[in-house]
């Protein structure tokens, strides 16, 4: 929920009517933050859950509706099994330090793509951050675990088809994860990388992309208010003329 006034987003260098209402980031670069100080990649994936705590809160009090992150993908399952081990205790970690602040500051969490995957501990620690936070009118914080846009396209298809014969736009829009948060104004991927890696593949497609070198667990809100800048001074036709 929105905490700062329209002042107060002009002191950060920020237009008031130019927040984008959906922020989707690819937080990557959390292995090669940490093997560059000498450091096993668990600590810079320890540090960008830290970073991703700042950037939650800020997203909130500029007034952003959704929020959604790239957390796991279906092909980071390729990883070896003790790293994975160790994503699936920090998420756990997370969500137990985290829960009760993001409760109370309204945030409503839900996860997108298929959590069965992973162990049965983790699937319950999120399953009751979901119901805790179900009825909050907060920032929508999606979070994308074991998620790929390919797939999530299939299984919307096959939804939209279970309802309708000839499914459209809209029929396939409303059976995305994220059919409540709508398509996404802003991408940004983080790490030097520039692709989107699968990543809301409907939901970009007029989104504003924007990729930057600063690897994720150095992302800070003064990262972030440099992107919302540059989103802000973009011009958006969605394939018309101004």
């Amino acid at each position: 929920m929105r905490k700062y006034t329209d002042r107060e987003l002009k002191e950060f260098g920020l237009a008031p009517d130019r927040i984008p209402k959906h922020i989707a980031i690819v937080m990557d670069g959390n292995g090669r933050w940490a093997t560059g100080r000498g450091l096993p990649r668990a600590a810079g994936h320890r540090a960008g859950v830290n970073a991703l705590r700042d950037i939650i809160r800020f997203t909130s009090d500029i007034g952003v509706e959704s929020l959604t992150i790239y957390a796991f993908s279906t092909e980071n399952r390729k990883r070896p099994k003790d790293e994975i081990g160790i994503l699936c205790g920090l998420l756990i970690e997370y969500f137990n330090r985290e829960i009760d602040e993001l409760h109370q500051n309204g945030v409503r969490i839900k996860s997108i793509g298929d959590l069965s995957w992973f162990p049965t501990a983790v699937q319950e620690t999120v399953r009751a951050a979901e119901r805790k936070t179900a009825d909050n009118p907060g920032l929508k914080l999606n979070i994308a675990l074991n998620y790929g846009g390919r797939a999530e396209l299939v299984r919307a298809m096959r939804l939209a088809l279970s309802e309708t014969d000839e499914p459209d736009e809209a029929a396939i829009s409303r059976n995305l994860y994220t059919a409540d948060s709508g398509d996404v104004d802003l991408l940004i991927r983080t790490g030097g990388e520039e692709r989107v890696s699968n990543f809301l593949l409907w939901q970009i497609a007029y989104a504003e992309l924007y990729f930057t070198d600063v690897k994720w667990p150095d992302f800070t809100r003064d990262e972030l208010i440099k992107a919302l800048k540059d989103f802000a001074g973009r011009e958006r036709r969605f394939g018309g003329l101004k």
